[in-house]
């Protein structure tokens, strides 16, 4: 079944059920994209490998819907209250993997789900104080600005800020422990979560891929540090630092890397980010930005390992991963509405343009370099917002590489909403 009908109907019952609620009791809402791309570009898997093969061949174009979520939250009173929110994405079909010792311990996919649906936050939360929170479930693990900020009403480019999503899980979800809370400018939260897995990284995405699960659980025989604290001080303005530590090695399903005499037995893999993010909304301008650096010691030993141990049938990555990846991006908005003397003040016409410069591939000494990894990339374009819960996107991008291989333009345009249905 289409998963848009799927949607629509799913927030059909839900808005019937919340006309029968208290008011205040039980929140409705959700956020959604629609984007169309056309690539001048060829994005053949051999495009790195063999560039000149590539330089004249045909470009694609994509329609795609990226994300279509809903959210329902509940407050139950005397201070307890649970969120969840349900995303559906792209127009594809969701698996699982399941390894199978009736049949040798072979590494077994089976479909289970006509459409790729991820419930992406499912937690319960207990006030005591606005000082003091504590939310125990599946929870967004807010490393850097795009994770803390992930609905498409909160940057201006028509697919989620490149950089950071290309090195970070994004949206960064896992289950465990959240203490957070705010005093006056200040806000501050603390996790503790499954860890990553390190069969997971690959060369392309950095960590990005660690944080899922093919199997029906979570694989969490590590756990990861999180913190992120946020200030206001300044009219407008919010600074915010975010970081996570965790080891990553040895923390496969099942735990058979340890006790087998390789030397891969001492690697941690631990992971350390590092993030700054802003974002100043003032008036007609709006500028937000990125920093993020992130390492994993015992790269080497960790690609090693994968090559070795990934058997074919399996759901690990054999790629190398490298010790360390970056993100920087900026972007800027000004609102130029005013200029054609329209009345209707909920309206707005952002002009933009974003810059950003990324690398999730440093190697290891001693390890293969892949200098296609390392890209810079600007956009530029319009957000039309007719009414505060929809933005038209349309936008002109170019990633730049090494000169050794294809630059990669494209031009898309793109529709969105983010709102509460009931709150």
């Amino acid at each position: 079944m289409n998963k848009w009908i799927i949607c629509t109907f799913a927030t059909m019952v839900l808005s019937s059920l919340a006309a029968n609620a208290q008011d205040g009791m039980l929140t409705v809402g959700g956020y959604g994209e629609v984007a169309m791309t056309r690539n001048f570009y060829n994005d053949s898997p051999y495009i790195y490998a063999k560039p000149d093969n590539y330089r004249n061949a045909p470009g694609h174009g994509r329609f795609d819907i990226p994300h279509a979520v809903v959210y329902i939250g509940y407050n139950f009173g005397k201070g307890w209250s649970m969120q969840s929110e349900i995303e559906f994405e792209h127009t594809g079909t969701g698996a699982a993997i399941e390894r199978e010792y009736e049949e040798a311990g072979e590494f077994e996919q089976e479909i289970e789900k006509g459409g790729e649906v991820e419930l992406e936050q499912f937690w319960i939360q207990k006030c005591f104080l606005p000082q003091l929170n504590i939310r125990m479930g599946h929870i967004v693990v807010p490393i850097g600005g795009l994770n803390n900020a992930h609905e498409p009403l909160n940057f201006f480019t028509v697919y989620r800020p490149e950089g950071e999503y290309t090195i970070l899980p994004s949206t960064w979800h896992d289950t465990g422990i959240s203490i957070w809370g705010q005093a006056g400018p200040w806000r501050y939260e603390a996790l503790m979560v499954a860890g990553l897995d390190a069969f997971m990284f690959n060369t392309d995405n950095f960590i990005k891929k660690g944080a899922g699960s093919p199997y029906e659980f979570k694989v969490a025989n590590t756990c990861g540090f999180a913190g992120r604290i946020d200030n206001t001080s300044v009219r407008n303005l919010r600074l915010s630092l975010s970081g996570w530590y965790g080891h990553s090695m040895h923390n496969t399903y099942p735990n058979d890397l340890k006790g087998d005499g390789l030397k891969y037995d001492s690697a941690k893999g631990r992971v350390l980010i590092g993030s700054f993010d802003f974002a100043y909304t003032g008036g007609r301008l709006i500028v937000r930005g990125n920093a993020d650096y992130a390492t994993l010691t015992d790269a080497t030993d960790i690609s090693k390992a994968k090559a070795v141990r990934a058997a074919n049938d399996s759901p690990y990555s054999k790629e190398p991963v490298g010790r360390a990846a970056y993100a920087l991006g900026m972007e800027a908005g000004y609102d130029i509405l005013p200029w054609f003397k329209i009345k209707d003040k909920e309206q707005k016409l952002f002009i933009f343009g974003r810059g950003e410069a990324y690398n999730p591939y440093i190697p290891a000494a001693g390890q293969q370099s892949a200098t296609y990894t390392e890209k810079l990339r600007i956009a530029c374009g319009l957000n039309w917002i007719p009414v505060p819960q929809i933005a038209v996107k349309c936008e002109y991008s170019h990633r730049f590489l090494k000169s050794e291989y294809i630059d990669e333009p494209s031009i898309s345009l793109g529709i969105a909403y983010m709102g509460f249905f009931r709150h």
